[in-house]
């Protein structure tokens, strides 16, 4: 069975692996980074992470910005590690999108029970793991998207929108709808941005491409 990856990210080496010996010890597979900047690039390479333990106050980049940067891309779990104990810390954190908060020093076996809270929980609010159509296989956890057996490399976006297309096939979806549900936020203006990447989907998808149909003056509909 595949072990769940966690990047923990802190600019002490010691914090680093007291952390990393009490999660592999509970069967998980860990990644590190000493800093924000390292850390970005190990969660781009590693797109199978499934929870981020990320420290506030370091170098180069601190926590906030790591946060923000993943949050435009991904909704992977972070825990926040702090040595100050401040309401508006916390506060500041789960308005970025910090699932949990905990400060230093803390027992590695709580933060380890914590950490298996959070991937149950996070298991649960993803539900089906794996949705297919018309033999495009989408794996939600491993971010993962593949036409026949095959492979296809997507953007971000580009996999939130076929997953959404999927989702609803059948449903005709005006492109204010996609953009509100897709993009998260309501949009004003041209819809010139969805009609881009739908042109690039449909290109990476191949023939599968025509299952997402044009209705023109509204949006568009996946068919089988």
């Amino acid at each position: 069975m595949e072990k769940n990856k966690i990047l923990v990210v802190d600019d002490e080496s010691r914090m680093r692996k007291l952390v990393k010996d009490f999660l592999i010890k509970s069967d998980f597979e860990v990644l590190e980074a000493g800093d924000g900047e390292e850390a970005l690039r190990v969660f781009e390479k590693n797109k199978d992470i499934r929870l981020i333990l990320l420290d506030v106050m370091m170098p180069k980049m601190d926590g906030w910005d790591v946060c923000r940067e993943i949050r435009k891309s991904s909704k992977v779990p972070i825990v926040m590690l702090t040595a100050r104990s401040d309401e508006m810390d916390e506060l500041l954190g789960f308005k970025l999108g910090v699932d949990e908060y905990i400060s230093k020093p803390f027992s590695p076996k709580i933060l380890v029970a914590r950490v298996e809270a959070i991937l149950r929980r996070s298991a649960e609010q993803l539900g089906e793991a794996t949705v297919e159509a018309g033999g495009i296989v989408i794996d939600k956890n491993a971010h993962i998207v593949t036409i026949d057996g095959n492979p296809v490399d997507l953007s971000y976006k580009e996999f939130e929108l076929l997953s959404y297309f999927i989702e609803n096939q059948g449903v005709a979806l005006p492109r204010e709808k996609i953009l509100n549900q897709v993009w998260n936020y309501d949009y004003f203006g041209d819809a010139r941005t969805i009609d881009t990447h739908v042109k690039k989907l449909r290109f990476k998808l191949g023939e599968k491409g025509d299952m997402i149909k044009t209705i023109w003056g509204l949006g568009y509909k996946f068919e089988v």
